[in-house]
């Protein structure tokens, strides 16, 4: 069913496109040449929506494959649509984005990129200028196709269905990253194609602004993106209303949990930040949003830390261990296909994780989806155990179908050979090596949590 919106109706034009007439002329000879809806009631482009099927003709369809910014990670659950009217711009500031809510504009076809980032869309309008928005949460592409040949395919290249790098060619979410001196969150975006100078303090007008924890403080005189010092992390999670300017916030691990930096008053404010729609990526010692501080429990949120159990003081001596993605959970499936497409999986479910982290043991699957798990009887030692990525959305004390946010904890650093140390300025400390498996992994997640909650259909 085409689900039409009227908040911008182009011209109505009827053309002829391949070989079958797009749109049936008033009472004329084509009036049973094969077209779709009737030219008496049709408007704009979806005059021009052919029915192949009378002619015994395969669908007018627009195929392509979907790309992180980088133009090389395919990706999985982003939705292309044909509008039926002007997308129009996206609101700024966290949002309750929900699955099961409208694509703006409307619109005529819709199709969900699979666990190989592949798209077909179907009965789409054949016609010239045809607009096609790629989205998944904030981030969305919206490009011209000049001409769509009736009852055939028209394969897009992948230059022109890849997330957008820079402004200049779309919109990206606002993300907030702080940074820490055992993880290096601030380089992922890097090698997932985010543009230097979308990487700015919060003060210089970037999609990307990074902000002190205990990792680098300050811009390398080279970078091409921000200068200058970054400001404090408690500026951000320290205030709601700094933190609801942002669509998405990662806190990159600091090597422990440094409580006196992480208020009760801060910790309300991230709570909040989520129940209002807030995308929240947490590493390691950032544990302490959800497990509360280690040695005093009122300082925590009681609703969150009753989702998992953690062990403070479980051993982490290994180098690597192998870990296993759960196909319970309801993107588990895609997960597992969607790492063995890209290579970070050499047998499915099984991600080799370096330097492996224990704290979070178990999560309550009534309240939260474990995502990557250490199996005891597979680990190496044998016995070990933990939940290297686990997800629960926000405000928890709703109904599944009424919450907003998404909460991610990830006990796998994602530095694989980036650093983010005090004593040395962004990004000279990192890699610019390809993307490890536990990278792609965490990119995976990494879009998915700037998705709607929900699943979609």
């Amino acid at each position: 069913m085409r689900i039409l919106r009227t908040l911008f109706v182009a011209p109505v034009m009827c053309v002829t496109v391949g070989i079958l007439a797009a749109c049936a002329h008033h009472g004329g000879e084509d009036a049973d040449a094969g077209a779709g809806p009737s030219p008496d009631t049709c408007e704009g482009l979806e005059c021009s929506i052919v029915d192949c099927g009378s002619k015994a003709l395969p669908s007018t369809t627009v195929s392509g494959t979907v790309f992180a910014p980088n133009g090389t990670l395919p990706l999985n659950g982003v939705t292309v649509y044909v509008p039926a009217g002007d997308p129009g711009p996206l609101a700024a500031g966290v949002q309750c984005s929900r699955c099961a809510d409208s694509p703006q504009g409307g619109l005529y076809a819709q199709a969900i990129t699979d666990e190989a980032g592949h798209f077909t869309l179907f009965d789409v309008p054949a016609a010239t200028n045809v607009p096609l928005v790629i989205q998944v949460g904030k981030w969305r592409r919206q490009l011209t196709i000049p001409n769509v040949a009736a009852c055939q395919d028209t394969a897009l290249p992948a230059v022109s269905t890849s997330l957008p790098r820079n402004k200049t060619q779309g919109d990206l979410p606002q993300i907030a990253i702080t940074t820490g001196d055992a993880d290096a969150l601030d380089c992922l975006v890097r090698k997932l194609g985010i543009d230097d100078t979308e990487i700015t303090t919060d003060a210089q007008g970037g999609s990307v602004h990074l902000y002190v924890g205990n990792g680098a403080k300050e811009f390398a005189s080279e970078f091409g993106g921000g200068t200058g010092a970054l400001n404090d992390a408690q500026t951000l999670w320290g205030s709601l209303d700094k933190l609801a300017g942002y669509d998405v916030v990662l806190f990159s691990c600091e090597g422990g949990q440094n409580p006196a930096t992480k208020p009760q008053s801060a910790m309300q404010a991230v709570h909040d930040y989520a129940d209002r729609g807030g995308r929240v990526f947490l590493s390691h010692w950032h544990n302490i949003w959800v497990s509360g501080e280690r040695d005093q429990p009122s300082h925590g949120l009681p609703d969150w830390e009753s989702i998992a159990t953690f062990d403070f003081a479980a051993p982490q001596d290994e180098r690597t261990q192998l870990t296993f993605i759960d196909e319970t959970v309801p993107k588990g499936k895609l997960f597992a296909t969607w790492l063995q497409n890209v290579g970070g999986s050499t047998m499915r479910d099984q991600i080799e994780v370096n330097e492996p982290r224990y704290t979070c043991q178990a999560v309550d699957p009534t309240k939260g989806e474990r995502w990557v798990y250490v199996d005891p009887e597979m680990s190496t030692p044998l016995g070990k155990t933990g939940v290297q990525d686990m997800l629960f959305t926000t405000p928890q004390d709703q109904p599944a179908e009424d919450r907003c946010g998404k909460v991610l904890f990830s006990d796998m650093h994602v530095s694989s050979g980036s650093t983010s140390k005090a004593v040395t300025p962004y990004p000279r400390g990192c890699s610019t090596q390809p993307l490890s498996a536990q990278e792609k992994a965490l990119a995976f997640i990494f879009f998915d949590i700037s998705s709607c909650v929900g699943i979609l259909q």
